[in-house]
């Protein structure tokens, strides 16, 4: 899911931090942009898939972006207060493993042949990227200038549309690409991305990201205030993108 969060103005990045770290912070967290917006258009391809392997109807295949998008409803006002507590950079590295967690559960769910294990997987899945959103949209809007954040977030915001484009060619070859509709063609792909977003935590665990202090002033009256608007935006974002999925 893409879109261009507002700058809850609970965070810049701190004094000193060189131009050339700023530039390679924002080259990195572009690429996040790319990788949730790769996994989400995924769901499109697995929909009808999990239909025909499992022998659901139409309600019940739609209950996967339900899942999706439900995890954004619950666990963005949680993401928010977690970001708070470990950091921008500690919260990045948790929604990747979660994402990855989510991936891996789809393993499992082939092998049992068990389509609730899959929507649990679906939703931890979701549960990461919503974490990932929170943390990334703010962080993109402080590293730089307060006039040029909407272009970093745009310019973000292509990245992720890309991911978009490219899922389905990709998912389409490694899944659709099967001969029988089987659950266990899922495998190997989300086996791939979880390996991938294990890689991408373990880079973002060690890199050495610019510092963005707390604008608490008045202490954390602004900062809840800030969370609160980040809250809303991801809530109307999965909102509405669930009902345009359903329609």
């Amino acid at each position: 899911m893409a879109g261009s969060a507002p700058d809850s103005g609970s965070a810049q990045v701190a004094d000193g931090q060189p131009q050339g770290k700023q530039t390679f912070a924002f080259i990195a967290m572009t690429c996040l942009f790319f990788f949730w917006g790769f996994i989400t258009v995924l769901n499109d391809i697995l929909i009808p898939f999990l239909k025909e392997s499992f022998d659901l109807n139409y309600t019940q295949a739609m209950l996967v972006q339900f899942c999706f998008f439900g995890a954004y409803f619950i666990v963005s006002p949680f993401a928010g207060r977690l970001i708070d507590k470990v950091g921008y950079q500690q919260g990045i590295v948790i929604g990747l493993l979660t994402t990855a967690a989510g991936c891996c559960l789809f393993y499992p769910s082939a092998s049992l042949h068990l389509y609730p294990l899959f929507l649990f997987g679906f939703f931890v899945l979701a549960s990461g990227i919503t974490i990932l959103q929170v943390a990334a949209n703010p962080y993109v809007a402080a590293l730089g200038p307060e006039k040029t954040a909407a272009s970093r977030l745009n310019l973000a915001q292509a990245a992720n549309s890309f991911g978009t484009t490219v899922g389905p060619i990709v998912g389409a070859a490694l899944i659709l690409g099967v001969v029988a509709a089987e659950a266990s063609a899922v495998q190997g792909p989300y086996l791939m991305i979880a390996g991938l977003l294990i890689a991408a935590a373990l880079v973002f665990r060690n890199i050495k990201l610019p510092v963005l202090t707390h604008m608490e002033s008045e202490e954390k009256a602004e900062g809840s205030v800030g969370s609160i608007v980040t809250w809303y935006w991801v809530l109307w974002q999965s909102s509405s993108t669930l009902v345009v999925k359903c329609l």
